[in-house]
């Protein structure tokens, strides 16, 4: 089992004069502690329900440019892309330059969005659920004729590309690693079966997970792709990977036998980096032995 590092609060001592450098530490706490991958939010408010949405917070892919520049071996995506925020030729550019300026270290999650108050706020159209589905859908088939060697025209209900050209490509082949985030057993599992490279589950205990993993299980059969070449990865949202790691590693050891093989982990409080340094020193070992 890995771990990664996904940084969901940008609320720092200092801020936001000392943010670029608090974040820097958490970079390179990362990419030093043996853990997997690093990961932003792709919000332009902050979520409501965890934190005042009032509260900073930083453009996701913006932040994966400077984040390419001062890491050196960590994976680096957005836990997950909002569907609705970028016109999906423009975020397969976005995310083909990320990977070329990290040396092949971009990938692309996405699910279908859900914060409807950061969308009326900035003016970002909103669609019914069904209609942020079916997007959901043509971006990924979007992505991925412009990280292949088509460039012809793409005709879709929702989008239409009238040439996918996309130079510089991709670096990572056949292209960067796709996760969809989610586990809507209807939708969001069969898009993972169909296109995806990685899931990342919303599960609290191995026994949800066994049942997410069976459904995606059902889906790869029905579609005929290949259940075991799917990454399957969680955010942890428990306390204990700070306050106990002991327990930590208990609970992981029950997520690593039903087959989960990455989780993300947030680290809160004034000194981000400590935490990183500290997990990537005392967990990160006994956690990729599992």
């Amino acid at each position: 089992m890995d771990l990664g590092i996904h940084v969901a609060n940008f609320t720092w001592p200092g801020s936001p004069q000392t943010t670029a450098e608090t974040l820097t530490a958490v970079a390179k706490a990362t990419d030093r502690g043996g853990f997997a991958s690093l990961s932003v939010m792709d919000h332009f408010f902050q979520m409501e329900g965890y934190f005042a949405a009032e509260e900073p917070m930083l453009e996701g892919y913006t932040t994966l440019g400077y984040l390419a520049a001062v890491t050196e071996s960590v994976q680096l995506r957005l836990l997950v892309t909002g569907v609705t925020y970028r016109h999906p030729g423009v975020l397969a550019k976005i995310v083909s330059t990320v990977d070329v300026l990290s040396e092949g270290r971009g990938e692309l999650g996405i699910g279908a969005a859900w914060y409807e108050r950061e969308h009326a706020g900035l003016g970002v159209p909103f669609p019914p659920t069904a209609e942020r589905f079916e997007r959901l859908e043509e971006t990924l088939q979007i992505c991925l004729q412009m990280w292949s060697d088509d460039t012809g025209p793409y005709q879709g209900v929702h989008y239409q590309l009238g040439e996918t050209l996309n130079e510089p490509n991709s670096i990572s082949k056949p292209h960067p690693p796709i996760m969809i985030g989610g586990s809507g057993e209807k939708k969001t599992l069969r898009l993972v079966a169909k296109y995806a490279d990685a899931c990342n589950l919303f599960v609290n205990t191995p026994d949800e997970a066994t049942h997410k993993l069976e459904v995606l299980r059902q889906h790869c059969l029905d579609v005929g792709t290949d259940y075991d070449a799917i990454r399957k990865t969680i955010l942890y949202v428990g306390a204990n990977a700070q306050q106990d790691g002991a327990a930590f590693i208990e609970e992981m050891r029950g997520m690593a036998a039903v087959g989960i093989e990455e989780v993300q982990i947030m680290p809160f409080g004034p000194d981000p980096a400590g935490v990183v340094e500290r997990i990537g020193k005392e967990i990160v070992p006994a956690v990729t032995g599992l």
